[in-house]
C-alpha cells in the first residue's frame, strides 16, 4: 500500500503480479488468510490498488492489459495493512525505492 510513485520498477511489477496471485488463489478458494493474519493483505482494496498500480505503470510507459474482474470492487472488507510500516520497511531495504522516496518528498514537501 505504499504510493506507487515512489516504487522502483521491480517493486512496481513485483506488487502488480502479486495482486493478480492472489486474485488468482483466492477465486481458485486457496486460503490466504496467513496474509491476512500478517497485515499483508486487504482483500476489499484488491481492485484500487491494482488500478493504482496499473495507473503508474502507464505512468511510465509500460503496457498494462491484465484488469481485474469487476467483482473485485465489491469484495468483502478483510484484511488491514499497516501502511506506514510497509513505507518504512521498503525505503529500509530498497536502496532504489528509498532515493524514489527521497525525490518525491523534496518534490511535494513531505518527509
Amino acid at each position: 500500500m505504499v504510493d506507487p510513485r515512489i516504487m522502483c520498477r521491480n517493486h512496481l511489477l513485483g506488487e502488480h503480479s502479486e495482486i493478480h496471485l492472489f486474485v488468482w488463489n483466492i477465486d481458485a478458494g486457496h486460503s490466504v488468510r496467513g496474509y491476512i493474519d500478517k497485515g499483508l493483505l486487504e482483500i476489499h482494496n484488491l481492485y484500487d490498488r491494482h488500478e493504482d498500480l496499473a495507473r503508474e505503470l502507464r505512468r511510465r510507459g509500460y503496457r498494462h492489459n491484465s484488469e481485474l474482474d469487476a467483482k473485485w470492487k465489491m469484495a468483502k472488507k478483510e484484511g488491514s495493512i499497516d501502511r506506514q510500516k510497509s513505507l518504512r520497511a521498503l525505503i529500509g531495504r530498497c536502496a532504489k525505492c528509498r532515493e524514489r522516496y527521497k525525490r518525491f518528498a523534496v518534490t511535494r514537501n513531505v518527509v
